[in-house]
């Protein structure tokens, strides 16, 4: 289940926090591993660790000013892309800080990265998200959304490893193919 309570609560403590200046700051937030975020080997759920990474992206958001305007246009956001590493368990009842910012953009689509940081000073995980702003006609263009926002920011460039990312994921064949069946060799040996 989407943790609607902890999204509620944290999107009120943003908008009582001061607005982000700079698209490209950093949003921290601070979250408590509970019960029902865990998988059966007693961690957080990798699952359960995106859903946790969605509240710090509207978080930031609201201190962005970008949720007022998502609702006043009746634009949404969508995720088009992720890369994700996790390092470090986090157990239950352990406190966390999560790190949300903005990267960089492009005609299409804005580059954000969050991490979860353990109170030992250790990165538990780490994201990169490519994300869009829509509506009813699809992408709408970060140019378009920041004029709409009142800011006149250009993009910071793109980090190599972002760009090796977009490259890379350039090449993936979309759609995936539905009716190639597996090879022996791609599954391993049949048993009989």
């Amino acid at each position: 289940m989407f943790p609607i309570i902890r999204m509620a609560k944290d999107v009120i403590v943003a908008a009582r926090q001061a607005p982000l200046d700079n698209l490209t700051d950093t949003h921290v937030s601070h979250h408590i591993c509970w019960p029902h975020d865990l998988d059966i080997w007693m961690e957080l759920n990798n699952g359960r660790a995106l859903s946790l990474y969605d509240l710090g992206r509207t978080a930031m958001a609201q201190r962005a000013g970008l949720i007022t305007l998502l609702r006043q246009n009746k634009w949404a956001i969508t995720i088009a892309g992720s890369s994700t590493r996790f390092r470090r368990r986090i157990r239950m009842f352990e406190k966390f800080e999560m790190r949300s910012r903005t990267l960089c953009w492009d005609d299409k689509f804005i580059y954000l990265e969050q991490s979860m940081w353990k109170k030992n000073g250790e990165c538990a995980s780490h994201v990169l998200y490519r994300s869009a702003v829509t509506d009813l006609n699809g992408l709408i263009p970060p140019e378009k959304v920041l004029q709409a926002m009142g800011r006149q920011q250009a993009s910071p460039e793109v980090p190599g490893w972002v760009a090796e990312w977009i490259r890379a994921d350039a090449h993936r064949p979309w759609p995936p193919m539905q009716d190639a069946a597996p090879t022996p060799d791609a599954v391993g040996p049949l048993s009989a």
